[in-house]
């Protein structure tokens, strides 16, 4: 069997799978989705003609790349479909929330993106996401509303908390998560004031490296949490409020490095989001989209491969390759070159991660 053949018959067995989670769309829609999903996770691009070249037809590259924009221009690809995709992936019990923006510019344009993500197998898969229609921090409304949403097909009682930087706060924000009744490890800013003192002004003498927390939950935007505050090595005072217990606040708020590294991955160091020439917030939320399960795929993948064979590690004790990028060379070879291996990738994208890979280091007091 040719490679040509190889390819068309793994995108062929991906559209059929992808029927199973979108039985309301089309087949021929299906077919152009899954050959532009397996061709980024090759291209490792979101140029148009660069997505083109590993597209599997007998056609010219112009007609292939009308395909690929029309498979980001078909208005069928929704969030909603995405977040179908990607709950079967979810294990039981808990689940570590980390909510987090991404930006970049397409020469004076701003693209900015609101996300909401699970840790999963060390990585946080975004399950949904915003187009923010302005450059600069997200309001509490886009915040809400992005909550909301994932409530509706994850209910607050599977939520062990969520994570936020500073941008993230607000009375309005954080009495929302309250009456959701869902807990919450946020760092907060140094001018926020907590019984009429600057929580800057609290331990000055403190060195870096040490930690300190107040001896009692004291009131922050709107509610009683912990204030846990350390120095940097650099010098950054950082100051977390949370509601959990105070041990685990710090190691608890160091899980938000996940997400951070998630979307290294989505753009310059993996699959070069934005390098999209894409403008229109539609467009872009489905290429962000398709990027989402393209990378929770690999991950999955990736997750696989370090259960079943140990990662060579560095003289520090760190994995050379991270587990996505196992997960992508895996996947990208099998999608060119198939046999079983392909099968038993496509099966892991229907199959949760391990619970007991849902976080780095500790897992989270409920």
């Amino acid at each position: 069997m040719t490679i040509p053949d190889t390819a068309r018959l793994h995108a062929d067995t991906l559209a059929t799978y992808l029927h199973t989670r979108w039985p309301h769309r089309r087949t021929d829609a299906l077919r152009r989705l899954a050959e532009v999903l397996l061709a980024v996770l090759q291209a490792e691009s979101t140029l148009h003609r660069k997505i083109a070249l590993h597209l599997p037809r007998s056609a010219t590259l112009e007609s292939k790349t009308r395909t690929v924009a029309r498979v980001f221009h078909d208005a069928q690809l929704t969030p909603q479909d995405v977040t179908d995709v990607l709950l079967p992936l979810l294990p039981d019990g808990k689940l570590t929330l980390i909510m987090d923006r991404t930006t970049w510019h397409y020469g004076q344009t701003p693209l900015n993106i609101l996300v909401l993500g699970v840790l999963l197998g060390g990585a946080v898969i975004p399950l949904v996401w915003s187009i923010l229609p302005h450059q600069g921090n997200s309001c509490t409304a886009a915040r809400i509303l992005l909550v909301a949403r994932l409530l509706k097909v994850m209910p607050a009682r599977r939520w062990a908390v969520l994570i936020a930087d500073r941008e993230f706060v607000g009375r309005e924000w954080c009495s929302f998560l309250r009456w959701k009744r869902i807990r919450q490890c946020i760092r907060i800013r140094e001018n926020t004031r907590i019984e009429d003192e600057l929580v800057r002004d609290l331990f000055t003498t403190l060195q870096p490296g040490q930690v300190r927390t107040l001896f009692e939950r004291t009131w922050v935007y709107g509610g009683w949490m912990h204030v846990v505050i350390t120095l940097s090595p650099a010098g950054d005072r950082v100051i977390v409020a949370s509601d959990l217990p105070v041990l685990d606040v710090f190691n608890t708020y160091r899980l938000r490095w996940g997400i951070e590294s998630t979307f290294s991955s989505l753009k310059s160091r993996g699959l070069n989001l934005e390098s999209t020439h894409m403008t229109s917030p539609e467009r872009i939320s489905r290429l962000f989209g398709l990027l989402c399960i393209a990378f929770a795929w690999m991950t999955r993948v990736g997750a696989h491969q370090i259960d079943t064979h140990a990662p060579r590690r560095d003289n520090r004790g760190r994995a050379v390759v991270s587990q996505t990028r196992i997960g992508w060379q895996i996947l990208s070879q099998a999608a060119r070159w198939g046999g079983e291996v392909f099968c038993d990738c496509l099966r892991l994208l229907g199959m949760p991660f391990p619970a007991a890979s849902t976080s780095f280091s500790r897992s989270v007091r409920c």
